[in-house]
């Protein structure tokens, strides 16, 4: 009998975990090694997930858990600093017409029911862990593991995130770079009413929203020009999110109550990246944030990263030569789709750090957002 296959994962975000499961589910041994020994389970306030991150979690066999846990909308409100909606739009289906348009959900939530489903497709997975690359040939990679143990293995996939040391191993020297803008968020319980996102442009923040993420509770963020961390102590993030948040009105005074606790308010600021060329170097291969990254204005990286697990589980899944013919065929069939996406949403934000009032955002996000409704 043929020995089946053997995978390593290294990072356990969206990415890794999700081409974990549909390689197990193909047959194939999959090891998924995580360097943060709480798998990520408490991390983040909320995500947003449009439809085409929906079609891949149901791909995963994960959508009715999803669809429970969080809270599906229709639509995005603009308003006025004040809380005047000025506009209320239908968001496109980009999953099809038998998905919502969007769900929102606690982040920690989401990772756990993935984190489920890694467990129970039989997979291997080691926590606080990581990986050294020691040989990439065209028939395989060895590499120690944090243990210190060595093994061999037909293919490693390197989902571990933005600041990955794994794409930096195998040479590929992109980094994120800053692109001018930083958010707030935060968790909070969610008013009855408050049923969608509704987005604020001006005031003293760039952009002030937020986002039902289940019956019971919203992530909300503020959008500012990004400033030294240095100059910002953790202590102070509580005062610093509620001082932008309490120029708004509408539900935001409600939401500003809860902006309280520093330890639970998080800063981050806005990065690009897109690897070009190739996203492998031998049988090492980049998926996720590993490979690209973008600004939340379009709310897509998490269904990015999805979808590069679901198209190359299913491209490895159907050759029996991996080589480099396969994955720069991935990378092409990608790069399309994300490009697009990140020049969208770094564009976004430049016109409003150049101050452009007459940017066309609305036909931009349209355009963006019609063309992810094609299968990826």
């Amino acid at each position: 009998m043929t020995q089946p296959r053997t995978v390593l994962v290294v990072g356990g975000g969206a990415a890794g975990n999700a081409v974990t499961v549909l390689l197990r589910r193909a047959g194939l041994g999959v090891d998924l090694v995580e360097a943060k020994d709480d798998w990520n389970a408490t991390a983040g306030s909320g995500i947003t997930l449009q439809g085409n991150a929906l079609r891949v979690l149901r791909e995963l066999g994960v959508w009715e858990q999803v669809e429970a846990s969080g809270f599906g909308f229709g639509s995005v409100g603009i308003t006025a600093p004040d809380g005047t909606v000025l506009h209320a739009q239908d968001d496109l289906r980009t999953g099809g017409d038998d998905l919502p348009a969007t769900v929102g959900m606690q982040r920690p939530r989401l990772q756990r029911i993935l984190i489920d489903a890694v467990r129970a497709s039989g997979a291997t997975v080691r926590l606080g862990t990581t990986a050294e690359i020691l040989d990439n040939d065209a028939d395989g990679v060895t590499v120690r593991l944090g243990d210190g143990t060595e093994a061999r293995y037909d293919l490693v996939i390197a989902a571990d995130g933005v600041g990955s040391a794994t794409r930096a191993a195998i040479g590929i020297a992109d980094r994120p770079e800053p692109t001018g803008m930083a958010i707030w968020r935060i968790a909070a319980p969610r008013p009855a009413a408050l049923t969608r996102t509704d987005l604020a442009y001006g005031g003293p923040a760039y952009i002030a929203g937020y986002c039902p993420t289940s019956e019971t509770t919203l992530y909300a963020y503020v959008v500012e020009a990004n400033r030294d961390r240095a100059s910002i102590p953790p202590e102070s993030y509580a005062d610093e999110m509620r001082h932008l948040a309490s120029a708004y009105g509408g539900f935001w005074p409600e939401i500003t109550a809860h902006i309280t606790d520093p330890a639970e308010v998080n800063y981050t600021w806005f990065d690009r990246m897109l690897v070009e060329g190739a996203w492998h170097r031998g049988r090492v291969v980049l998926i996720g944030d590993a490979a690209h990254c973008c600004p939340p204005t379009l709310a897509q990286g998490a269904a990015l990263s999805l979808e590069d697990a679901w198209v190359l589980s299913r491209m490895l899944t159907g050759s029996d030569a991996w080589d480099d013919a396969l994955f720069q065929a991935y990378y092409e069939r990608r790069i399309a789709r994300v490009r697009p996406v990140v020049e969208a949403s770094v564009q976004i934000g430049q016109w409003q750090l150049d101050g452009v009032r007459d940017a066309d955002v609305p036909g931009l996000m349209g355009r963006t957002m019609t063309m992810l409704r094609e299968l990826p």
